[in-house]
């Protein structure tokens, strides 16, 4: 690379200093990136995605490590590599916020029952669960329900609505039991999604 660098005209202060950190900091932008949605496929069990996405982020990690290597006494490919791997979770966690992708198991405790929040899970088809339980101040309502998590901000607004003080906890959730049969839907919700993000 140093070498096509240099047939361009380019000198080895630039290129030490400023396009080599540059280039190590975008390699870890990418690896550290890639390595957030790999976990987060590999919870949500896709596992033909996952090691295509290992490889390139193992691909990308070995590019930068060796531009650190052949600039070992050039202290700004540290803090490229550093500020590459900072940033890179940061945009990692922003598309996974971003794609929502995966379900998630919500639990809602409640003094009373809530018939409008129930009236809202029948009307969206959601599949819920709702018992009677004791808690330590006495009877208590608990609802369980799962739904993917690009439908969870809309429930917890409605959950809050019914009851400002309703207690509720949220899960990750690997696999479900009709998991095959909405395999395809999450394909293309990804793609979709992906490719949204990519024109915006």
């Amino acid at each position: 690379m140093q070498d096509v660098l240099h047939s361009l005209g380019i000198s080895d202060s630039v290129m030490n200093y400023v396009l080599m950190p540059l280039l190590i900091f975008v390699a870890r932008v990418a690896d550290v990136s890639i390595n957030t949605l790999r976990i987060m496929f590999m919870m949500n069990g896709k596992k033909n995605i996952v090691p295509i996405l290992g490889f390139f982020e193992a691909l990308i990690w070995l590019l930068a490590i060796g531009q650190i290597f052949q600039n070992v006494d050039n202290p700004l490919s540290y803090l490229a590599y550093a500020g590459g791997f900072a940033t890179g979770t940061y945009v990692g966690m922003t598309l996974d916020e971003k794609l929502a992708l995966g379900r998630v198991l919500v639990r809602v405790i409640t003094p009373k029952p809530l018939p409008t929040l129930l009236e809202f899970m029948k009307e969206k088809n959601y599949r819920f669960t709702n018992v009677g339980a004791e808690g330590r101040y006495g009877k208590v309502n608990l609802l369980f329900t799962v739904m993917k998590r690009d439908q969870l901000q809309e429930f917890i607004s409605m959950v809050k609505a019914t009851d400002q003080k309703a207690f509720y906890t949220i899960e990750s959730v690997k696999r479900v039991s009709e998991e095959d049969l909405n395999i395809m839907e999450d394909k293309s919700r990804f793609r979709s999604k992906l490719w949204s993000r990519a024109r915006t």
